[in-house]
């Protein structure tokens, strides 16, 4: 399916994960504008990385597994404003973050990971790929996190509220720490089911002693339109806004 917003258009048709609400809060949430090496794992059909662009002046760096999908990022970064500041990566992010030339070298890293860790899977093995954190789980992604993130770097990511327990467990494991939480709200009124997560180096937010943040985030009001939040969160990208 195409999605056309202001500044650029995705083709998603071979995508596992096609264009959602998450990365596009995500993409529009995640503190980009002063990156100058941003990292987007699982990049799908390009949209974070298109986003990222949009809001920056940085480098863009995608990596993506399955085949089908890292054609289609190419292809929509390739016809893009931006695309003399990408370059794709057709792999596995658990070898790329090995790389020396990737370790500590981005300043941003985004991420909308696979998580659904049981139940039934999509029939077709490239969405199953980017929906089950079977081929990326949690305690992988965030060593690769840990491992290219800069001293000084920020890492988004977006997930459904049911994973917080087990993602947070992983991440003590880590020398990551959790600087920003934001609970997201589909409709006013009704519980979160979304978490906006904000991770740096332990080393640098302990120095700052600063504690985590935690705000809410919600979509709709209860008449279905869109809440004065989400209107300012997405202006930038959404034709009607």
């Amino acid at each position: 399916m195409a999605f056309t917003f202001k500044q650029f258009h995705i083709d998603d048709l071979n995508c596992g994960m096609p264009v959602s609400t998450d990365g596009v809060i995500l993409g529009a949430w995640a503190p980009l504008s002063q990156a100058k090496h941003i990292l987007d794992i699982g990049a799908g059909s390009g949209l974070l990385s298109l986003m990222a662009a949009q809001r920056s002046q940085g480098q863009i760096t995608a990596v993506e597994l399955e085949e089908k999908a890292a054609a289609a990022c190419r292809y929509n970064m390739t016809q893009s404003p931006w695309a003399q500041r990408y370059q794709l990566i057709h792999g596995d992010i658990q070898h790329v973050c090995q790389q020396p030339e990737y370790q500590g070298h981005f300043d941003h890293i985004i991420c909308n990971p696979p998580y659904f860790e049981h139940g039934p899977k999509a029939n077709e093995q490239h969405r199953a790929m980017a929906r089950h954190t079977d081929t990326l789980g949690f305690t992988p992604l965030l060593e690769a996190i840990n491992q290219c993130l800069s001293l000084e770097g920020y890492a988004s990511l977006i997930l459904p509220i049911q994973s917080m327990t087990r993602f947070k467990t992983c991440l003590e494991q880590t020398e990551l720490y959790l600087v920003q939480e934001v609970r997201v709200s589909s409709v006013e009124n009704k519980a979160a089911n979304r978490v906006l997560l904000l991770l740096a180096k332990t080393a640098q937010t302990k120095s700052h002693d600063e504690p985590c943040q935690y705000t809410e985030l919600t979509l709709r009001g209860e008449d279905g339109r869109y809440t004065e939040q989400m209107i300012a969160l997405t202006k930038d990208f959404y034709l009607k806004l």
